[in-house]
């Protein structure tokens, strides 16, 4: 698993019926993209150090080409 300062983390849950998690990525702690990566969260707005799971996935930013 990879990130970017920007990507977005989401959390699915193990459980039926309960909501995904999801979080900004606002930092990232290693130059390759691996983690731990502290997120902010979109429910709670709080911020935390994660080491993603399997039940995680990254949704990347898209960038803009270059022209």
């Amino acid at each position: 698993m990879h990130a970017a300062v920007g990507d977005r983390l989401v959390v699915h849950s193990a459980h039926v019926g309960a909501k995904e998690r999801e979080g900004v990525v606002v930092e990232v702690r290693h130059d390759d993209g691996s983690p731990p990566y502290l997120v902010r969260w979109s429910d709670t707005n709080h911020e935390s150090l994660v080491y993603p799971g399997p039940d995680a996935e990254v949704r990347h930013q898209e960038h803009p080409h270059a022209s």
